[in-house]
């Protein structure tokens, strides 16, 4: 039993990944939407492989995740900049940076501490090339620092120039483990993930702003569209880019979703919408419930009757 392995309480439906051992005998597993739970050694399960392969295969259907790239996946081949956790042994991962494309690329790596940054390396990588940046040891998985990754693509000839990219990262083991697979140019096994995305980059800040405009124009004969009477607010529900995104970056875009909903239910007229957040850390709905106590224009808010969302979601009672 490892640190990665996916396992079951044999008393309980609950299934995660062992993110800590220690050495009492006891475990700690990180669930769907990163809870972590203690249990002893003797109660939990390691998943078979044939059992793992068919639940990855099922979850990674059902969620939306950025999919795993095995090695029969010819996508593992497509081109792009990948980030590669490479294991050096059992417990020693290196970090490889490699440019799978055909141009040169300006990057920096930066670790994350709060507010402020290190750098770990910057330069230029060639095209068909790679670059070991750190090493990472597999039992701190659970203190390995965040890390904030650019690239800009660099043109030697007249081209149209391609989006710069900017990734913050900081992985949960839930999504972490599910990407194993085999990297380009270094033709080796690793944990991998896809940094630029030529056909569509997701640009949280853009998003944003179209979601929370500073200045609401109004347009004769909108046809605004009447959301759905509960709304989804889980972060696999909105973007397949969340295990690269930042808590505060995830962060706004729930909330921007929220209150485009929010306005949309008001103008369509309807006497009520629930807002399903999930339990977590308690921060969503802090922020839900602080929006809504200043708000005009509702009768009440409380939470949802636990045998319908557990407590995991607000109703919004709207004015007639």
């Amino acid at each position: 039993m490892n640190i990665g392995d996916k396992v079951r309480l044999l008393h309980g439906k609950e299934e995660g990944i062992i993110t800590r051992l220690s050495s009492g005998g006891q475990v700690e597993i990180e669930i769907e939407d990163g809870f972590r739970i203690p249990a002893m050694k003797s109660e939990v399960v390691v998943i078979d492989a044939a059992e793992k392969e068919y639940f990855d295969r099922q979850e990674g259907e059902k969620d939306g995740f950025i999919q795993p790239l095995p090695k029969t996946d010819p996508s593992a081949r497509a081109a792009g900049i990948f980030l590669a956790y490479v294991p050096y042994n059992d417990q020693v991962h290196d970090l490889v940076l490699i440019n799978h494309t055909k141009k040169s690329y300006l990057f920096s790596v930066d670790e994350l501490s709060g507010n402020q940054t290190k750098n770990l390396d910057a330069g230029v990588i060639q095209p068909q090339s790679f670059r070991k940046f750190a090493e990472r040891m597999m039992r701190d998985f659970e203190q390995w620092p965040g890390m904030k990754i650019m690239l800009v693509p660099l043109n030697k000839k007249f081209e149209v120039q391609e989006q710069a990219t900017e990734r913050k990262i900081k992985f949960k083991a839930t999504n972490f483990f599910k990407h194993k697979g085999k990297a380009p140019v270094i033709d080796k096994e690793a944990f991998l993930f896809k940094l630029n995305d030529q056909e569509k980059v997701l640009d949280v800040k853009k998003l944003n702003e179209e979601l929370n405009p500073e200045e609401k124009v109004s347009y004769p004969n909108l046809k605004i569209k009447r959301p759905p009477a509960a709304v989804d607010l889980h972060i696999e529900k909105l973007t397949r880019e969340h295990d690269l995104m930042s808590n505060s970056e995830m962060l706004q875009l729930q909330l921007g979703v929220f209150q485009k909903n929010l306005d949309d239910a008001m103008a369509t007229g309807m006497d009520e919408i629930t807002f399903i957040h999930g339990i977590g850390n308690g921060v969503l709905r802090k922020e839900i419930h602080r929006f809504l106590s200043q708000l005009k224009g509702i009768k009440y808010f409380r939470d949802s009757q636990k045998t319908n969302f557990g407590y995991g979601a607000t109703t919004v009672k709207i004015h007639e």
